[in-house]
């Protein structure tokens, strides 16, 4: 038995953004409902739960207004998203509906916004390099075609200046004429959205962007909406007009304090920190979206970020975070605090697709020797470092005092770059060369001679 296209009057209660029935058996899980009452108001909501004794709709506004003799049709459809190429260099709210002052999009297709992961059967392996033009992530944690990598960071720190500047800049060597950006901001202040909209338009950004932007005093339910229908325009892209779409999501943190909020309004018994039990799959039902598909030109790399609270890693969300996705981008206090950006803590930090993006035809063949030397010196000197702090720098061996200078140079002249600069991994690569050579040759034991005297500032000068 279907119930599309009946009308109920009656509601049992309304509590925050949710609204509950009874006597409604046959309504379907996420079907679309149209809330009405006698002075004309009208209301979208989402089937949120469905039983024999009771439905839970989710309202997308703010329900205020909503009284018990409210008159709810349920449609029988799904929370749809019109897409079209020309929906790029728009700007939309979390549900989809244009805010830029411009003409409605034209569809060329409706998609529902609760997607599907991809099959793992049918996931090609992500194989080529993404360049940021970012040397702490191109040169040490590159990202590949089709990876998610998110970014960690603590509320204070630039994430997102970083965010703004990758938007700007990364893009698939030898296919840049069909790179896109979709940017979804979600819960974000008025002037964090300002930020991302002037840098967009100033820079040239927003002309091969699609932006989704929920503001913190909007629905709370909106933040639900806002990464879904992002990744629903970010899959047509891809894998309908054949595009490499990068997806910024930020901040997650929000995302996942808006399902806790949801999740107290219907009681449900709480797990870890009071998120729901169901956190992780829900993450994962948007994290594995992104990809590449056997057989489709396009792909989805994922970039969420997310504000760690209090900086703790082995907080639920950046814990659960981590398990999904195929490394990490850390950003740290002590960084930013000696007025280094981006503040990229290298050492916590892990791109587990790497190794598959780089290299000889890809990047360069000295690139992975060149990161994994990069990271061995430099965790040398930040030993050396917490050593000095102990026995002050005068204490320190000529070597240790070696490596705490590379330390130094390390992060001023490598991780350290402009918000403006832009840097090719061929100049990437090449300043941490310059740095290497401050190391005894012998002592670069991660790389091999073959590379060495084809790459060394020595053997090239001579």
């Amino acid at each position: 038995m279907s119930i599309s296209g009946l009308t109920y009057r009656g509601i049992d209660q309304v509590k925050g953004p949710l609204v509950i029935m009874r006597g409604v058996p046959d309504a379907k899980y996420g079907e679309v409902v149209k809330i009405f009452t006698e002075e004309g108001r009208e209301w979208t909501g989402q089937v949120l739960e469905a039983g024999k004794d009771m439905v839970i709709i989710q309202v997308l506004g703010d329900p205020e207004g909503i009284e018990s003799d409210a008159m709810i049709k349920f449609t029988g459809t799904t929370l749809q998203l019109p897409v079209s190429s020309d929906m790029i260099g728009r700007m939309f709210n979390g549900a989809g509906q244009p805010i830029d002052g411009g003409p409605p999009i034209r569809p060329e297709d409706y998609r529902e916004i609760d997607g599907k992961p991809i099959n793992p059967v049918s996931r090609d392996y992500p194989d080529e390099f993404v360049e940021t033009g970012i040397s702490a992530i191109d040169g040490m944690l590159s990202l590949v075609r089709g990876q998610k990598l998110p970014i960690f960071s603590i509320s204070g720190l630039p994430h997102n200046e970083l965010a703004a500047q990758i938007a700007r800049q990364a893009f698939v060597p030898g296919k840049e004429e069909r790179f896109s950006i979709v940017f979804a901001a979600i819960g974000l202040k008025t002037e964090e959205v300002r930020f991302f909209m002037e840098q967009f338009e100033a820079l040239g950004a927003l002309s091969r962007s699609v932006m989704f932007l929920n503001l913190a005093d909007d629905p709370v339910i909106e933040r639900l909406t806002t990464p879904r229908v992002a990744l629903t325009a970010a899959e047509y892209l891809a894998f309908d007009l054949g595009m490499d779409v990068l997806v910024i999501m930020t901040d997650m943190t929000n995302y996942c304090e808006a399902l806790r909020e949801i999740s107290a309004a219907r009681e449900e018994v709480p797990s870890r920190k009071g998120y729901p039990g169901y956190m992780y799959s829900d993450l994962a039902s948007l994290y594995e979206r992104a990809g590449r598909i056997k057989g489709r030109l396009g792909s989805i790399t994922l970039m969420p970020i997310l504000t760690m609270p209090g900086g703790d890693f082995t907080h639920p969300i950046p814990d659960l975070t981590g398990y999904i996705t195929e490394g990490q981008i850390f950003l740290s206090t002590t960084l930013y605090n000696r007025g280094i950006y981006p503040p990229i803590d290298v050492l916590p930090s892990l791109s587990r697709l790497m190794k598959d993006g780089i290299g000889e035809g890809k990047t360069r063949k000295d690139h992975k020797a060149v990161s994994d030397q990069l990271y061995a010196t430099y965790s040398m000197g930040t030993r050396a470092r917490e050593l000095a702090s102990i026995i002050g720098e005068a204490g320190l061996s000529e070597r240790e005092k070696r490596y705490y200078e590379f330390a130094t140079e390390f992060e001023e002249k490598f991780v350290k770059q402009g918000f403006e600069e832009r840097r090719t991994i061929e100049e990437t690569l090449d300043i941490a060369w310059e740095l290497l050579s401050m190391i005894p040759e012998r002592e670069l034991t991660r790389i091999s001679e073959e590379v060495m005297k084809e790459y060394h500032p020595k053997y090239r000068a001579g």
